[in-house]
């Protein structure tokens, strides 16, 4: 399942050669939201741990916030997140590659809830830095999901700061029934009071599945990459062309909500 553009590397290959990486994944337009296997079905208690990062053309080239985040390597950080059918249902749905079968039977794809999950990951993230509480008390800390467009979104702060992210391009991989991978290219745009800053970020998952039972061992696991590279208006655009200049490795356990935690999931629509 997946298509792989004729001559691309595989997603599995790719996150093997990690951080030896010298240009973006070869990837397709972006067109509707990103589908899931049904074992993706439902929320899940999510801890995120940073790995390593690597800035490959330091001292040159050093993003803004890439020192700052060593304060989140080998620090695990836990978040919740769901993976629904999407609503309303789709015409377009069913294109082909995307009918999926469990017991021999069909069943409906399945999309992140990106505001809900996006908005827990970012809190976790802001609650580690110990900067959330106010934030959160003041109301000020919003994701909103464009309505025409699922891979639009729009991240506010407060005090005039928003980060607009559009997931351009994408390729999912699913070599057999317990794996499924993905790779997808955002831009990225940071506003705070009038000051623009873009990049593009690659986001490579490979995910496995186990199929556990035990909430205290993960039901699934993921391998991440995320890779940040400049764009054309940026001043070292062309001393970076497409190299990255930032690297990030993830590893990412998925586990079951224990009974109390979904029914307060379904009590609290969260």
């Amino acid at each position: 399942m997946g298509m792989q553009p004729v001559g691309a590397e595989s997603l599995s290959h790719r996150l093997t050669t990690f951080p030896q990486w010298s240009h973006p994944s070869h990837l397709q337009r972006a067109v509707g939201d990103l589908y899931y296997p049904h074992w993706f079905a439902g929320t899940w208690d999510v801890q995120t741990q940073l790995m390593d990062m690597v800035a490959p053309l330091s001292p040159q080239i050093v993003t803004p916030g890439f020192e700052s985040n060593r304060r989140y390597l080998n620090h695990p950080l836990e978040f919740r997140v769901r993976f629904l059918p999407p609503t309303p249902p789709s015409r377009n749905l069913m294109v082909p590659g995307m009918l999926q079968f469990r017991n021999d039977r069909p069943t409906s794809p399945l999309v992140a809830d990106r505001r809900f999950n996006s908005l827990n990951l970012t809190r976790a993230y802001f609650q580690f830095a110990s900067s959330i509480n106010q934030l959160v008390k003041d109301g000020e800390l919003t994701i909103q999901i464009d309505p025409m467009n699922p891979n639009r979104q729009i991240t506010f702060w407060g005090s005039g700061r928003q980060l607009i992210s559009t997931v351009t391009a994408r390729r999912t991989e699913q070599p057999d029934t317990h794996h499924f991978l993905t790779c997808e290219l955002s831009q990225q745009e940071f506003r705070n009071l009038g000051q623009n800053y873009i990049n593009q970020v690659e986001t490579t998952t490979a995910y496995s599945y186990f199929g556990l039972s035990d909430v205290h061992q993960p039901v699934f696991t993921a391998d991440q990459v995320t890779a940040i590279y400049l764009s054309p208006q940026d001043p070292q655009f062309f001393i970076a062309r497409d190299r990255p200049v930032a690297l990030y490795r993830y590893q990412l356990h998925f586990y079951s909500l224990p009974k109390e935690g979904v029914e307060a999931s379904i009590a609290h629509g969260s």
